[in-house]
């Protein structure tokens, strides 16, 4: 291993050092990765050190991080005993909640969702999508408990992302026969008009960050077809008014640029045998000055109503750069 990752001074008596062994040393060069760059992102983000001899690792450091080290490389390890890759982000997903798990039964209706050993995995056509932090597997649980979701919190949490996940996955599964994402589209008015192109040209680059996703998890081929026969639907907030949206999986994106009559109205859209999330982020209202959000009255209104779900997530659940999380914190600062 490189000598890059220093331990800083402390008492000899609350470091100590773990000898783990693996069996397969095929899947301990997985572990390790190309040049050691896995074992090197555990030690940054551990403050551990990690040293490879034949088809040992022995860790050195404090005291509880070296256990913490030795939960995570073994959770990594396991995932390669089941045929699975590891990636950066399941190293992380693995140092934020690796042995705080529990098994979980889900059962809504006919639907049972297992969430074997305490992982939380959603599949869809292209990948296995699993959530990084405790807040994120709360609110997928909920997503598959619960007909009406908030997700509430900062960018880069993963809101939109794990909601179009599950939207796949129970489309696949056959529980709802389509997917209908929506976004207010803020400027929709003169300056939507000045744009060229027909309408959905005109309204695409709104709703770009919601193909994103479905292309994350469905081959493009596929979500092109399922678009065209609209079984997806990825349209503004206010083509939703006067329909019933029936056993269907709806998604409403930036939600806090909705008004309080746009909420409304989407919330009453909803229909036999659909699911509903709702997500948004308070510190980012573009609404006009004097514009009240409508997800700030949803959460007022709604949140002591059954089988109605709030979660809510912060800067330590951003899964995007580290720098995310660490801009989000100092605006906060500022803020507060």
């Amino acid at each position: 291993m490189s000598d890059s990752v220093l331990i800083p001074p402390t008492d000899p008596e609350s470091l100590s050092e773990a000898v783990l062994e693996f069996p397969d040393n095929r899947l301990l060069i997985d572990l390790c990765g190309e040049y050691d760059r896995n074992l090197a992102a555990i030690e940054q983000k551990l403050g551990v050190h990690i040293l490879r001899r034949g088809n040992q690792l022995s860790i050195h450091g404090e005291t509880g991080a070296v256990a913490e080290c030795e939960t995570v490389l073994r959770g990594l390890y396991e995932r390669l005993e089941a045929g699975r890759d590891v990636e950066s982000g399941d190293i992380d997903r693995e140092i934020r909640m690796g042995g705080a798990e529990t098994e979980t039964d889900i059962r809504d209706g006919d639907q049972l969702e297992m969430f074997r050993g305490g992982k939380v995995e959603i599949k869809t056509r292209k990948k296995l999508v699993e959530p990084r932090t405790e807040a994120q597997k709360a609110y997928v649980q909920n997503l598959f408990a619960n007909e009406m979701a908030f997700g509430i919190g900062p960018a880069g949490t993963g809101k939109t992302y794990l909601a179009v996940a599950v939207g796949v996955s129970m489309f696949i599964d056959g529980a709802v026969d389509r997917i209908i994402l929506a976004r207010p589209a803020v400027e929709a008015g003169e300056k939507l008009g000045y744009l060229p192109g027909d309408m959905k040209e005109k309204v695409d680059p709104y709703m770009q960050p919601l193909y994103d996703a479905l292309n994350d998890f469905l081959p493009g081929k596929q979500t092109a077809k399922l678009i065209e026969e609209k079984r997806i639907e990825i349209a503004p907030l206010a083509f939703m008014r006067g329909r019933t949206l029936s056993n269907a999986f709806v998604v409403l994106d930036e939600a806090q640029n909705a008004t309080s009559m746009q909420m409304k109205m989407f919330l009453t859209r909803l229909g036999e045998g659909s699911r509903m999330v709702i997500t948004g982020d308070r510190s980012q209202v573009d609404l006009p000055r004097g514009v009240s959000s409508g997800l700030h009255d949803a959460e007022r209104l709604l949140k002591h109503i059954p089988k109605i779900s709030f979660n809510y997530f912060t800067a330590k659940d951003v899964v995007r750069h580290p720098l995310v999380a660490a801009i989000i914190e100092a605006y906060e600062a500022e803020e507060a």
